[in-house]
């Protein structure tokens, strides 16, 4: 049986620490952290209080000593310890917990924190994520490098995840040959967003959609959201001589088109949208429609919830590697809270992350049973 408790998958991260100096366990920092953060808190001082008022409960699974970290503990560890060595821990758990079977889609998109921008620095600090829709986890981080962009973390993050047999979508940055033929060589599949940054390969979609006979076509339900009614058609062509120099992109079996067609139902205004994609897979236009639709989960599910529910975007965290490293234990309580089933509860998983988060802070077993019971 795989071992989910993510204590155990941490146990192993490299310490940087001189161990003539340490006062505290490298172990109980992460712990005491990750519960904090279950219970709500945003920043280092959070953590200490949480500590501090919760120390007779933490010793009944942590072997604490006479005191618990201060924040400065807490900034000092996380500003230096590596995040590469932290991620790989996140990587071990993940692999113990997600069921990523043939067919999962893995959405790969990009996020700036806006608070990481000190006085001293000229970059904020951006973050490219990897998130899978069916079963709701986040799978991955990879830090842009300050003088790159999401093209060169976007690699990075591939070769941290296990993706074979799954399809992954990216945006239009993403659109890149390296990149496909990274996905490829790893066993999944890509459905990568086409605009102008790919201008010849845009041109020649854009003509085949115009020229070719042999197209499926599907129709989604139209949809009412937000006072708009939208409609959306899907096309797909499997014919890739539109396409020239398509044996530079690995895998191209399907070009595909996404026409929307939005109206407001009170003032009546009306907008359309066609967008353009690329895939590996050879699937009907109605799978298409559901990858598609689905990558903007991880704007919804995963981005909005870190900046409304966690705080993200306030958070000043700016020393050292503390917001990327932060921005992970972001992500190692929200996996836990979203799979956390409250007791007694009806509806119990589909509570909101925010009422999970003042349930944990209430009563500890929760807390207890996310880390040690929690699948």
């Amino acid at each position: 049986m795989n071992n989910t408790n993510p204590l155990d998958h941490f146990s192993s991260l490299e310490d940087y620490r001189d161990t003539r100096y340490t006062k505290h366990r490298m172990l109980n920092i992460v712990a005491i952290s990750i519960c904090a953060i279950i219970c709500g808190a945003r920043d280092w001082y959070d953590i200490e209080d949480f500590g501090r008022n919760k120390v007779h409960w933490l010793r009944t699974f942590l072997d604490i000593g006479d005191s618990v970290p201060s924040h400065d503990t807490y900034q000092r560890f996380f500003s230096f310890v590596r995040p590469d060595s932290l991620e790989q821990c996140f990587s071990s758990w993940i692999a113990a917990i997600a069921d990523l079977t043939d067919g999962r889609l893995i959405h790969i998109d990009g996020k700036t924190l806006r608070g990481s921008k000190g006085a001293d620095s000229e970059h904020f600090v951006h973050m490219v994520s990897a998130w899978c829709s069916l079963n709701g986890l986040v799978l991955g981080q990879q830090k842009v490098d300050d003088k790159s962009n999401e093209i060169t973390a976007i690699p990075a993050l591939l070769n941290l995840l296990v993706i074979k047999g799954c399809v992954v979508t990216i945006d239009a940055i993403g659109c890149q040959q390296e990149i496909a033929a990274t996905i490829v060589d790893q066993g999944g599949d890509y459905i990568l967003a086409v605009k102008d940054n790919q201008k010849f390969l845009h041109d020649d979609i854009q003509e085949a959609f115009v020229n070719e006979k042999n197209v499926q076509h599907y129709k989604a339900k139209a949809e009412l959201n937000h006072g708009r009614i939208e409609n959306r058609s899907i096309s797909v062509i499997t014919n890739m001589d539109w396409i020239c120099n398509a044996g530079n992109w690995e895998g191209l079996q399907s070009l595909i088109k996404v026409d929307t067609a939005r109206e407001d139902k009170r003032s009546g205004s009306k907008q359309a949208e066609t967008r353009y994609y690329i895939s590996s897979s050879k699937a009907t236009a109605e799978y298409f429609h559901g990858a598609i639709r689905s990558h903007w989960q991880i704007e919804n599910t995963l981005h909005w919830v870190l900046d409304v529910v966690f705080g993200e975007d306030a958070s000043k965290k700016q020393a050292g590697n503390s917001a990327q490293n932060f921005s992970l234990l972001n992500k190692i309580a929200l996996n836990l809270l979203r799979h956390y089933e409250v007791p007694g509860y009806t509806g119990a998983k589909k509570l909101s992350i925010k009422r999970k988060r003042n349930i944990a802070a209430w009563q500890n077993e929760h807390v207890l049973h996310m880390l040690f019971k929690n699948n």
